[in-house]
């Protein structure tokens, strides 16, 4: 595993950087070990896009949606989201502690034509340092960390006042222990062994209570909910059992 990037305070959980850093070179195969956040891809972008718009007042139909606005996708991966964000307009840095995921995602990037400043750091190098964004996606991470209040503090001083972020996560309950690791990793074999930690996952509430004492004010959340039959995924207002996605504001 390479190491981890230099900064004076961390929420890294070297185990778990490393789980990602051994699938880096998958991000792009939507038949890998990614397969699952291919197919959640389209549900995660309805639900980003939304509440950009409703906060920044943006006009989603227009060519260019999210211009003139900063957004930083933490754990970016190999850019999923990123690339998306960056075609809607909007000037795009993505960060990850997996270092090997960036050169998979400056090489996608380029491909697509696409500027995306990439940069193998953390959330709390990037507040060291200063850095602002209008918006701050950070989907799927929080149950990685090995501290998470710290880290949603590192996210709540990335945003600028007014500042929107995206957090998603999985619940922590029998169902998704289930679906996400029995389902996922046992029987389907979407993602491998372990890729997840059960005692991790985080209820709604305890992440609203987390995302306050970090200094933010939730003001949405929804269900993301897989369709076997269709295959597909959806967004719900009701069905926060598995995974879930909330927003919230730097007042």
């Amino acid at each position: 595993m390479e190491s981890a990037p230099a900064t004076g305070t961390t929420t890294i959980d070297p185990a778990e950087v490393a789980k990602f850093q051994a699938m880096a070179e998958e991000w792009w195969d939507p038949n890998g070990k990614f397969r699952p956040l291919h197919q959640m891809n389209p549900c995660r972008l309805d639900y980003i896009t939304a509440q950009i718009a409703a906060e920044f007042g943006r006009d989603l139909t227009a060519a260019q949606p999210l211009k003139g606005l900063r957004l930083l996708d933490i754990g970016c991966g190999g850019g999923l989201l990123s690339e998306p964000m960056a075609r809607l307009g909007a000037d795009v840095l993505g960060a990850d502690a997996a270092e090997r995921n960036i050169p998979v995602a400056r090489l996608h990037a380029g491909q697509s034509g696409l500027a995306i400043d990439y940069r193998h750091t953390t959330a709390e190098a990037l507040a060291e340092a200063g850095e602002q964004f209008d918006v701050v996606l950070n989907m799927e991470v929080v149950e990685h960390v090995a501290d998470p209040l710290a880290y949603l503090t590192a996210c709540r001083r990335l945003l600028k006042p007014g500042g929107l972020m995206i957090c998603s996560t999985l619940n922590r309950n029998a169902k998704s222990f289930a679906l996400a690791i029995v389902g996922a990793e046992w029987v389907m074999r979407w993602l491998p062994k372990g890729t997840h930690d059960w005692k991790k996952f985080i209820t709604p509430d305890e992440l609203y209570d987390l995302i306050r004492r970090a200094g933010l004010s939730p003001v949405d959340r929804k269900g993301m909910v897989f369709n076997p039959i269709s295959w597909r995924w959806s967004l719900s207002a009701r069905d926060l059992s598995v995974n879930y996605v909330t927003a919230s504001v730097k007042r």
